[in-house]
């Protein structure tokens, strides 16, 4: 079961990501854990990567669609898939039906965390504090979030017409949003 969890930075993406991993015996594929490793190795690639994250801006299309190709495209993971952030904009969406095609593989459920700027800002100062991440300063949250619900609005739009589409109230506790997951699934 290939699923899409999607909403702003702080909704809560990843941490409904990780319990779906385990549940279901699946992958999650971050592309903000991609982006982070990648910076982490000090790649050119990383050091592109750092340049978007410093200014609050989404990177770069070909960059993102080119590490998600390696990961739609490694057997293990087939049928199996978790993506937690990705896509982000219409072009990213549009790429990942595209690899989904050819790799014989389709989405079978999506989620939408719908959840407020104020929400946002008092998990995110929370989040810094656990688990020190550089890309949590305030500023730079409050730009990724304009700049997300910005971007994003073309691919909610984009989803929200399909029947596998589930937009879920993102401001609920976490055991109240997996509830909820679980339910649509049925698991």
């Amino acid at each position: 079961m290939n699923i899409i969890i999607f909403g702003p930075p702080g909704a809560g993406k990843g941490t409904q990501a990780k319990y779906l991993e385990k549940k279901l015996n699946n992958f999650q594929v971050s592309t903000g854990d991609m982006l982070r490793e990648e910076i982490k190795k000090e790649s050119e690639i990383g050091k592109k990567i750092i340049n978007y994250m410093n200014e609050g801006k989404f990177v770069d299309d070909e960059i993102v669609n080119k590490l998600m190709k390696n990961v739609i495209f490694d057997p293990k993971k087939k049928g199996k898939l978790i993506f937690d952030g990705y896509p982000r904009t219409l072009k990213q969406s549009k790429n990942l039906e595209l690899l989904l095609k050819e790799s014989n593989q389709k989405i079978d459920f999506i989620f939408f965390l719908n959840v407020n700027k104020s929400t946002i800002v008092q998990r995110i100062e929370k989040r810094k504090k656990i688990e020190k991440r550089s890309d949590d300063d305030l500023t730079t949250i409050l730009k990724r979030y304009d700049t997300y619900m910005e971007t994003t609005k073309p691919v909610l739009n984009y989803y929200s017409n399909k029947p596998n589409f589930n937009e879920i109230d993102g401001g609920l506790k976490i055991a109240e949003i997996t509830s909820k997951i679980n339910s649509i699934l049925k698991v």
